[in-house]
């Protein structure tokens, strides 16, 4: 089995790139595989990891479609609606409380 290389945060050889990296230069990966891998030290925790890809090999990131805008537009709207009172919360309601903020804490808008 293959081991991927392993380099140091910013020593990474020219010609890779996160997937981040590619993104910004209007690129993906288009299904190649990972070629090598990046980590950033930390004090107390283990090392923070990016993959890396072959820009060489990376081709343009799809045009968005009117359909799929459309569709994550739709998807934003129904992650803003709470489920319990029905109204847009104005932001995405996070799905650890699974509804919007007043529902979640009723007690704490009343003070």
């Amino acid at each position: 089995m293959s081991t991927l290389p392993v380099y140091r945060w910013r020593l990474a050889p020219e010609g890779l790139a996160t997937f981040r990296q590619l993104r910004a230069l209007g690129l993906r990966p288009a299904g190649q595989p990972v070629v090598a891998q990046l980590e950033r030290p930390r004090r107390r925790r283990g090392p923070l990891v990016a993959y890396l890809y072959r820009v060489d090999l990376a081709r343009p990131v799809r045009p968005m479609t009117p359909a799929k805008r459309a569709a994550l537009e739709r998807a934003n709207a129904a992650r803003r609606l709470c489920p319990e009172c029905g109204r847009d919360a104005g932001y995405r309601i996070p799905a650890s409380i699974g509804m919007c903020t007043p529902c979640a804490y009723p007690d704490t808008s009343a003070a």
